[in-house]
């Protein structure tokens, strides 16, 4: 919960340092530069690491599955 109420102060801080951004690194880094820190300061989705992991068990069981045909075939 203390991590909701401090992540619109620090958007509004990232904010204030866009036009820093834009003076210091050009206008095209400068804007990707902002956009990856108001993504770094929101936080990780845990659906996306949800997701990498059903995709990893996924993958393992159907590694285990061809390795045992293959072996139990030869």
């Amino acid at each position: 919960m203390t991590d909701e109420v401090e992540t619109p102060s620090d958007l509004s801080n990232i904010a204030k340092l866009n036009g820093d951004f834009r003076r210091n690194y050009g206008p095209l880094l400068g804007a990707f530069l902002y956009l990856r820190s108001i993504s770094a300061a929101r936080g990780r989705s845990w659906i996306w690491g949800g997701l990498l992991a059903a995709g990893i068990a996924a993958g393992v069981t159907w590694l285990q599955k061809q390795l045992l045909l293959w072996l139990f075939s030869a």
